[in-house]
């Protein structure tokens, strides 16, 4: 894979994806092998939203591969609460750092940044937008358990604001796979992706309810309905607690269905389904160190002789 910045999974064609799952299958066999790669290196954590999975695993990430990271911590604490833009946010930050990780509340954010900066800018998670390195780790975990090629995946809960479903929605298009998506109308997918999954050919169905589905599905995706991402609080209440699953409520399914969530989870999964062989979750949560491993060593290595 050969690109500047990371910033949607629009970006990634089946070779690029394949060529980062590949990589992340060879640090997952023998991690030992890639202390040290990149002595020397820093990566900038710039988050101005909250983050537990995804600012930790690329700062395990980065240190497993020999460098170091710095962290402009909270907004709080920042020059962000004197005013200052993005833009010089970033330009400032550049210069600390080899390579910049990026979480920001406004959609479009971190394309933006990349207008600023000449070093690897990574998305992770611009508002309702793109969360591409999610949908990395979320396919290692799907090619680990059930493959990549003719599975039938559903994608459940928040759609419309979900930019982990935005972005696993456009990367599973270059594969053979039939996608299923469960919500609320409220929180349908927005018109702008379906049309994009249209127009790349996805066999794309959606529904109200899990129950017209469940039987047929190898994978079921499910996201938490996003409070904070709610113009209307009583719009949020209208649908909070609708989509949840049980052990009871999986009975129907494959014995081989694979439960994901992209985290942090709230009243969607309950606890019950955590001792199912179904449950994956945390699996896939673990899968963030070695895929962010994977693209950051891709990332940092351009240009030089692999």
């Amino acid at each position: 894979m050969r690109q500047d910045h990371l910033i949607s999974a629009t970006q990634l064609s089946r070779a690029d994806i394949e060529a980062v799952l590949d990589r992340a299958a060879e640090i997952d066999a023998d991690p030992s092998a890639w202390q040290g790669r990149h002595e020397g290196s820093i990566l900038g954590l710039c988050f101005f939203e909250p983050s537990t999975r995804t600012r930790m695993s690329f700062d395990t990430a980065m240190k497993r591969l020999g460098g170091r990271t710095i962290d402009m911590g909270a907004v709080e604490s920042s020059s962000v609460k004197k005013g200052e833009t993005l833009a010089d946010t970033m330009r400032v930050l550049e210069g600390y750092a080899d390579a910049l990780v990026l979480r920001h509340p406004s959609e479009g954010s971190a394309k933006m940044a990349t207008e600023f900066v000449d070093v690897p800018l990574i998305n992770a998670g611009d508002g309702a937008g793109q969360h591409p390195t999610q949908t990395l780790l979320d396919l290692y975990t799907m090619r680990q358990n059930v493959g990549l090629d003719d599975v039938t995946v559903g994608i459940m809960g928040d759609l419309k604001y979900g930019r982990t479903v935005h972005s696993l929605a456009s990367a599973l298009t270059n594969f053979d796979t039939r996608q299923h998506f469960v919500s609320p109308e409220s929180l349908r997918l927005p018109r702008s992706v379906r049309y994009d999954l249209h127009e790349s050919g996805a066999q794309v169905r959606e529904h109200t309810a899990l129950d017209d589905v469940l039987s047929e599905l190898d994978i079921l995706y499910v996201t938490r309905i996003q409070r904070e991402r709610f113009p209307d609080e009583n719009e949020y209440l209208k649908v909070a607690g609708e989509y949840q699953i049980s052990a009871d409520d999986l009975r129907a399914a494959k014995d081989s269905l694979t439960v994901m969530h992209p985290l942090p989870r709230v009243d969607e999964i309950a606890p019950d389904v955590d001792h199912t062989a179904h449950a994956t979750y945390f699996e896939q949560a673990h899968n963030g160190v070695p895929v962010r491993m994977a693209l950051l060593d891709m990332l940092l290595s351009e240009g030089e002789d692999e």
